[in-house]
């Protein structure tokens, strides 16, 4: 256990601190996974700690693997799949909620119980909704504490637990070894293994496109290099974690509906958050202050977060847009995940199939959303592609492209004009930056390295999507545009013209920043004339 909070503690700092593609420099947290458990418990049963060790550290390549080609998943991970699986992560632990809230020494229903749980719910919604500034900021630890003085009133605080633990201790530290004999159990159990890390990554990147969008005051584009380095840190937490013998680690959602709740988002506090853990290793009395906490109230504080984090998942599938086809991914993702959460849908077959993995919630609604996105893009309308350097000279070529698509679609003169200002001022937009970031830094040998550019032409109902494929760049387009003044001097319209037409004629631009590539997806809505039919 003292190694897991250990590692937890580190890896938080790591998280909040950001070096290079480590990192994602917001307020996550890390804490142990309980994906994992049902997995580890065969582990160790099957082969003892030496195969658990080696079968957590070959796991932990999976969201390493996964975060360092990101973008290649770009149309199956997307903010509406996001949002989905932050919304059943309350469904996904309500149960368990539910259990703890009636909780007792005797293990049946007690005043107490209810009592202490009714406080701090009170509490903390209280100060969050009506309290000053200040004690808003404390409102979950204020709520904790009334609801803990009523507890001990009814015996529920375990002081005991408290008593019998030392000041300080150093915890003893047992190494299990690795199991390099391969056998049939390590090949038998790592299919579960990589299973649970591909959906523990999937978590990691609801929970990070969460973080970001409540931690800006002004409303900012996903940074998917953010998400890279958060799911870099979960391989290394769950690396450090095979080495240790230990569940691994997962970036935990605790802290987005946090932030909502107190309105603080600072890397301080995942700094101090995480030195926090370290600290409590050492220090065996605090450590058993934090676990007599009683069980109910533990529930209550982490209902009022649930409650705050479904909305926060809402918002975010919102914010993407909600066309119809969005609307059923969400609503059947939705729907499946709850229904086998509690056993509603064929609970036998369920329960035997995967190691019940898909007894899970969050789990299955997060696959089911997956798997719907990925057969509406396989039979969606024909994709048309070019290749080409990222200079003004391919305008030429990129507008025959255009051309040749309007003409294949069946669009009119209009829409195919619109296609070909789009195409023009996206080039200029991203030619623009190129040569500014280029400009004064000395050519090696006399001459420019190529940089390609590829163009992705579709069409949508209603409409047609572009999306440009580039190197990676510094600035968000999408917050450029966002933040384009109403009104300016000459010198800037003439530096932001690209921009300000970009706006006009797309209908939405999204830019998705990853370390090694750049996608720019534009949207261009067709006149009726211009629609064609079918």
């Amino acid at each position: 256990m003292f190694a897991s909070v250990a590692i937890c503690g580190a890896t938080t700092m790591l998280q909040v601190l950001r070096f290079g593609r480590i990192g994602s420099g917001h307020l996550l947290v890390m804490g142990t996974s309980a994906a994992y458990i049902s997995v580890c418990i065969e582990a160790l049963a099957a082969g003892g700690p030496a195969l658990l060790a080696v079968l957590v550290v070959v796991s932990s390549l999976v969201p390493i693997a996964l975060s360092w080609r990101l973008s290649l998943f770009q149309r199956i991970l997307t903010p509406t799949v996001a949002g989905t699986v932050i919304m059943l992560i309350p469904v996904t632990v309500m149960p368990v909620m539910g259990d703890m809230l009636s909780a007792a020494p005797d293990g049946r229903m007690s005043t107490g119980a209810v009592l202490s749980a009714a406080v701090t719910v009170a509490v903390i919604s209280g100060l969050t909704l009506k309290g000053p500034a200040k004690l808003r900021l404390w409102a979950p630890i204020i709520g904790v504490a009334a609801g803990s003085v009523i507890g001990s009133f009814f015996g529920l605080f375990d002081v005991a637990r408290i008593s019998r633990a030392d000041w300080f201790n150093l915890p003893e530290f047992l190494w299990p070894g690795f199991n390099v004999d391969l056998g049939s159990e390590f090949w038998v159990l790592l299919p579960g293994f990589l299973l649970v890390a591909v959906v523990v990554s999937l978590r990691t990147i609801s929970s990070c496109v969460a973080v970001q969008r409540i931690s800006w005051r002004q409303s900012r584009a996903v940074d998917f290099r953010s998400i890279q380095g958060a799911m870099t840190v979960d391989g290394v937490g769950s690396f450090l974690s095979g080495l240790a013998g230990t569940v691994p680690g997962t970036t935990y959602t605790t802290s987005v509906p946090l932030i909502e709740l107190t309105g603080v988002a600072a890397r301080a506090v995942g700094l101090f958050t995480g030195a926090a853990f370290v600290v409590l290793v050492f220090l065996p009395k605090v450590f058993a202050l934090v676990l007599a906490i009683p069980d109910p109230i533990f529930a209550a504080y982490f209902i009022v977060l649930l409650a705050m984090l479904f909305v926060v998942g809402l918002r975010i599938v919102i914010q993407d847009g909600l066309d119809k086809n969005k609307s059923f991914i969400v609503g059947a993702a939705f729907l499946v995940g709850f229904s086998l959460q509690f056993e509603l849908i064929y609970p036998e077959f369920v329960s035997q199939f995967a190691g019940g993995l898909f007894r899970n919630g969050m789990t299955a609604g997060g696959l089911v959303a997956i798997l719907l996105n990925l057969a509406l893009s396989a039979t969606g309308f024909r994709r048309y592609r070019m290749e080409t350097a990222l200079d003004r000279s391919a305008l030429a070529e990129i507008r025959s492209f255009l051309g040749d698509f309007a003409s294949r679609s069946g669009w009119d003169a209009a829409m195919a004009e619109r296609l070909d200002a789009v195409g023009e001022e996206a080039l200029l937009t991203l030619t623009h930056q190129e040569e500014q970031e280029e400009q004064g830094a000395q050519e090696d040998q006399g001459s420019r390295l190529r940089k390609s550019l590829r163009l992705v032409a579709t069409r949508e109902e209603g409409g047609a999507v572009l999306e440009f494929v580039v190197t990676p760049r510094g600035e968000n387009l999408q917050d450029r545009l966002a933040t384009l003044p109403d009104e300016s001097n000459e010198t800037s319209i003439e530096q932001e013209v690209s921009l300000r037409l970009l706006r006009h004629l797309a209908s939405s631009v999204r830019h998705q920043q990853y370390h090694d590539t750049d996608i720019v997806t534009i949207r261009v809505k067709a006149t009726v004339a211009a629609n064609p039919a079918g």
